[in-house]
């Protein structure tokens, strides 16, 4: 080692002074959100904007709030875009952890989509498909026959 160089750790995740964000080991900085949290916060707290609060996005996440997640639609939509690695923090910065974890997200959230299907499924098998007979006499008194 020379004195005549400044002195600098020798750890390559080294945050420098006025750095905002953490650098990862040998690419482009990455934002301090995680990815797991985002993920979980999408899918259990989803249609209250809980999400989008948490990304620093307060104006979509009162937007979402309101809406109850676009009625489940925009709820769906970004724990898809979530999964897919498409969100991103207020400043743009891709979530921490989404290339470790993406794969055990993706095994769980199927799993959560194939046993709420077959919950539905179920559901509609016991009650008979009352629910649709009580679908249509709605349907019918709204129409008017």
């Amino acid at each position: 080692m020379s004195y005549d160089q400044p002195y600098a750790p020798q750890n390559p995740a080294f945050q420098p002074a006025g750095q905002p964000y953490p650098m990862a080991a040998y690419g482009p900085p990455v934002s301090q959100k995680s990815f797991v949290a985002t993920w979980l916060l999408s899918w259990f707290l989803g249609f209250f904007g809980v999400d989008r609060f948490y990304l620093g996005k307060v104006g979509t996440g009162v937007l979402k709030l309101i809406t109850l997640g676009g009625l489940g639609l925009w709820a769906l939509i970004d724990v898809i875009l979530v999964l897919a690695g498409a969100a991103r923090d207020k400043q743009g910065l891709p979530l921490a952890g989404y290339e470790e974890n993406k794969k055990t997200a993706w095994i769980v959230s199927l799993i959560l989509f194939a046993l709420s299907g077959i919950s539905g499924g179920v559901n509609a098998a016991m009650n008979g498909g009352a629910d649709v007979g009580a679908l249509g006499a709605a349907l019918g008194a709204v129409v008017g026959i």
